[in-house]
């Protein structure tokens, strides 16, 4: 992920036409968040809203997957595509490991999970009929 970084801001400075310091400090300011006390709470802020920092980045790491495709380096080309992919399963895999540490927790624990998140699983109760 460093390196991706690394490829990212020098992408980014051939494209703005400065040097990889000021691309690093551009995007640095771009991304930064600071804590703010508003109202007694803590609170981060930053210049981007928080949906927007996501679909950013991933535009910015397709930026630099097809600079360097097109430019036929191919192994440079796969730090930025497996940080695009780690990016948009982040969320998924989160969940899901998530979701089984904290069954396996509840089950050790002699509690029942407080629900089934997955969807594609139906819960049913059976009762055999007594004739």
């Amino acid at each position: 992920m460093t390196y991706t970084g690394y490829l990212v801001v020098g992408v980014l400075a051939e494209h703005l036409g400065t040097g990889r310091v000021a691309a690093g400090l551009l995007l640095g300011a771009l991304f930064a968040r600071f804590p703010w006390i508003s109202q007694g709470k803590l609170r981060i802020v930053g210049v981007l809203p928080k949906p927007v920092r996501r679909p950013l980045i991933a535009g910015i790491l397709v930026l630099c997957l097809l600079n360097f495709l097109w430019q036929g380096r191919y192994a440079p080309a796969f730090f930025p595509g497996f940080a695009l992919a780690f990016l948009l399963a982040y969320p998924w895999l989160r969940r899901a490991i998530f979701d089984r540490i904290s069954s396996s927790v509840f089950k050790f624990a002699g509690r029942n999970t407080p629900g089934s998140t997955d969807e594609r699983v139906i819960e049913g109760e059976f009762r055999e009929r007594k004739d």
